[in-house]
């Protein structure tokens, strides 16, 4: 991309424009593939956390056991070390390499996006257990007067309620998921920050890319600001909470 670039003198902070401009299409790519794999993370990994959270906040103890332990890992150990356990890990097993799955788990991005989908379920489940666990018991108690049962209170009664109350904690978790999708650049995947050490490679102007990039993360995650303050909005969720 060539053009006269002298207007941008005037936010001058001794970057090189041009090179910036010339590259933005191909960060604006790597953009779109960080949009992407959060988005199946933090969708995948919420349907994953339901059953998770549910029976995390179960009395009986042999039904929260295992949840526990699942959260216990994913939440105990680094995300880049999750990544790395599944992308170089799991290619040492003869029975992965000649399942149906492995078509799937050499590649990088499906590596990353499962890896992420583990780890989000277990935060976004902390999430719902608390959730489920700050609606009034006499909610619940009103429900159960009424002849519903358990299943109809669970999916009419607790589910919406607590669905409300963590919606503004399952946000920030999407918004740090949306910053820990840097680690996908770690098994040569060329998301956003893989795309701009690529290009720092080809121009050796680690600042002009890195500020480039980094403005891309701040406009990604002002949108998704907005859209869930207008979800929560759409919800009611402030005076679901009593604000």
């Amino acid at each position: 991309m060539s053009g006269d670039y002298s207007w941008l003198s005037h936010f001058d902070l001794g970057l090189n424009w041009a090179v910036i401009i010339k590259w933005l299409p191909k960060l604006a790519q790597g953009a779109t593939l960080t949009l992407e794999l959060v988005a199946i993370a933090v969708i995948a990994g919420l349907l994953l956390a339901i059953p998770l959270g549910i029976a995390r906040s179960s009395r009986r103890w042999y039904v929260r056991t295992l949840p526990y332990c699942y959260i216990f890992f994913f939440r105990g150990t680094p995300l880049l070390v999750q990544l790395f356990l599944v992308y170089y890990g799991l290619a040492q097993f003869d029975a992965v390499r000649n399942s149906f799955m492995w078509p799937y788990l050499r590649d990088p991005f499906w590596c990353a996006t499962a890896t992420m989908t583990l780890h989000t379920a277990a935060y976004i489940a902390e999430i719902l257990r608390g959730a489920i666990q700050a609606i009034p018991p006499g909610e619940i108690e009103a429900a159960r007067a009424l002849g519903m049962s358990k299943p109809k209170t669970l999916f009419y009664i607790i589910l919406p309620r607590a669905s409300r109350i963590g919606l503004p904690a399952y946000s920030n978790e999407v918004i740090l998921m949306l910053k820990a999708s840097a680690l996908a650049s770690t098994v040569t995947l060329l998301e956003l920050t893989g795309m701009a050490r690529t290009i720092i490679a080809r121009t050796y102007l680690p600042v002009e890319i890195f500020f480039a990039a980094g403005l891309f993360y701040l406009l990604m995650a002002y949108l998704l600001v907005r859209g869930f303050k207008l979800l929560e909005r759409w919800l009611r969720v402030d005076a679901c909470q009593g604000r």
